[in-house]
């Protein structure tokens, strides 16, 4: 079966602008122009320039009209952001980010809530056990790059600085607030998923509904194999996001 067609010319002024064609900053032919050059209605062009719009890769603005997007930049996720560094405050995601305290910006919202089964699950605990859910959007330059709602054990964190927002962002992350209560974690696993983003993650990371994201779970151990802290979701867009990571082979 053929294409729609302003599938086709989405595609075709896709590869236009991923092989250079068009740079960034480059303004778009007008919808008259890419109606004749494609021999097509213009209502075709406007629904392929939609569809390139939703993916970010484009942008119209008044009297500007339609150019080239400038792309965000490449962000790689490693297994080190999770290590203490001393010297200067940080936190895994200003890591990820390489950015420093003064560019980082955490917008949060604490609440008490129960364990669903599938927060039970991740935890290994009983449904409907007693849990802070913080939800958090973090800023780089007052620009969001991800979102994330941690879970911690209500026994662990009440009555403790851990669960009053006022504290955060805190550096060191998760791990050294879990340090200050005698809780030492000694794993963290993370499980990775992609898809494209709901209504509700396009609004906050303020990306196109076409702009996949990828979607992970973060769970911090002990030594005993107690799961202390919960992260379900964290999101972040995925046409900008590298994760890395080394695998230790024995001789």
């Amino acid at each position: 079966m053929e294409r729609p067609g302003y599938l086709r010319i989405a595609a075709e002024l896709r590869n236009r602008i991923s092989s250079g064609e068009f740079h960034i900053g480059d303004q778009i032919p007008t919808l008259p122009e890419l109606a004749e050059e494609y021999e097509v209605s213009q209502t075709t062009i406007r629904n392929a320039l939609a569809l390139l719009r939703n993916e970010g890769l484009i942008e119209t603005r008044a009297r500007a009209g339609t150019r080239v997007r400038e792309r965000p930049p490449i962000h790689r996720l490693t297994a080190d952001r999770y290590r203490n560094k001393t010297g200067v405050p940080s936190t895994p995601f200003t890591r990820d980010q390489n950015i420093g305290w003064s560019e980082y910006r955490l917008d949060k919202k604490f609440e008490r809530v129960e364990a669903t089964p599938e927060l039970a699950a991740l935890f290994e605990c009983e449904p409907g056990a007693e849990l802070l859910a913080r939800h958090f959007v973090f800023f780089d330059s007052d620009q969001p790059h991800q979102m994330s709602t941690s879970y911690l054990r209500w026994d662990d964190v009440a009555g403790t600085p851990v669960a009053d927002p006022i504290h955060e962002p805190w550096p060191g992350g998760t791990r050294a607030q879990l340090a200050t209560l005698g809780i030492r974690v000694t794993l963290i696993r993370e499980s990775f998923t992609c898809g494209m983003p709901t209504e509700h993650e396009a609004k906050t990371l303020r990306i196109g509904s076409g702009v996949p994201v990828i979607r992970y779970t973060r769970r911090h151990v002990t030594a005993d194999g107690r799961v202390v802290e919960v992260a379900h979701p964290i999101v972040r867009r995925g046409d900008t996001t590298v994760v890395d990571f080394d695998i230790p082979l024995r001789a």
